[in-house]
Order: C-alpha cells, then sequence, then structure tokens
C-alpha cells in the first residue's frame, strides 16, 4: 500500500488490538488496493483438487494488510480457506482486530462469498468489520460480519450464564 494510501487509511491511528476507530468507513482507494491484493493473493492457491481458486487480503487498523490462499489437501477437510489463511497469518502476527477483509475468485457471474466456517472464524474477532466479496471483475459489495452471520455465538457468549 502507497505511503499516501496508508495516511488517507490511518486516518486517528489505532493500536492493532483495539477496535476500530469511531464509525469511520474504509477510504475506496484503500478498498480498492486490498481487492487488487485478494485477487494478487489468488494466483498462489494451491487447488489441484477443485480448481477454485481464492484469495483474500485482510486489512488490520494499523493498515497492515495480511494476504492468504486457499490451500488444499489429499485428504480433503484438511484444506484451509483464503479467508482463515490470511487471519490465522495476521493472529500469528500479534492482530485480533481487523478493519476490512477482500475475497477474490475466478467466479465471473456472482460475488465470492466466505463459507459457514470463515463465517464463524470471522465472527471470533468482532461484528462490525468490513467484508467485500467481489467478482472476478473487482466489483463488489459491501458487507460487515454481522450480516453474513446473524445471531452468531461469538466470544461474548462464552461468559454469560443460564440462569436456573
Amino acid at each position: 500500500m502507497s505511503a499516501e494510501l496508508e495516511k488517507k487509511a490511518v486516518g486517528d491511528g489505532v493500536h492493532p488490538d483495539q477496535g476500530p476507530p469511531g464509525s469511520s468507513e474504509t477510504p475506496q482507494e484503500v478498498v480498492d488496493q486490498l481487492i487488487r491484493s485478494s485477487m494478487e493473493a489468488k494466483t498462489h492457491a494451491y487447488c489441484p483438487y477443485s480448481k477454485f481458486r481464492v484469495g483474500a487480503a485482510l486489512l488490520t487498523h494499523d493498515n497492515k494488510v495480511f494476504k492468504g490462499c486457499n490451500v488444499e489437501n489429499a485428504c480433503y477437510n484438511l484444506g484451509v480457506c483464503a479467508e482463515r489463511n490470511a487471519m490465522a497469518k495476521a493472529v500469528s502476527e500479534g492482530y485480533k482486530s481487523f478493519r476490512a477483509i477482500a475475497i477474490a475468485s475466478d467466479l465471473n457471474d456472482q460475488f465470492i462469498y466466505p463459507c459457514g466456517g470463515c463465517r464463524q472464524f470471522m465472527r471470533e474477532f468482532g461484528q462490525s468489520w468490513e467484508v467485500y466479496p467481489t467478482k472476478s471483475d473487482g466489483t463488489h459489495v459491501k458487507m460487515d460480519v454481522s450480516q453474513l452471520l446473524p445471531n452468531s455465538f461469538g466470544p461474548d457468549d462464552l461468559h454469560q450464564h443460564a440462569t436456573q
């Protein structure tokens, strides 16, 4: 990401583990760059079985981008989705709060949405961060995690106890 885009995206700046600053939206040029990064990540997909390439680019509050791609395995259930791959990379670097994620595939006529497992994985890190499903030409829709997984179960639910 260029220094100019970083300056526009940072706004008042946030520590990686803090929540989003106010109600600021990600500037369109930053979203566009994030989508391009997800498309680049897609080129590294390892998908010899399905041939279905997926890339993801995850943006932190301090504008670090983590890219991920799907990685398949001959034992099918051991494959890793692009979105979870990017989030795991970010968490392994100390980030636990995210601003946005863009997801890319080779689908032409429909947007690529995260699978159910990825939606729950995203929910672990908040409900209000931005999600940008894309088509292969880069067109996109904007959502947030709560729209992808309404009435969800998350970390806060583990601290609630049923009353008897």
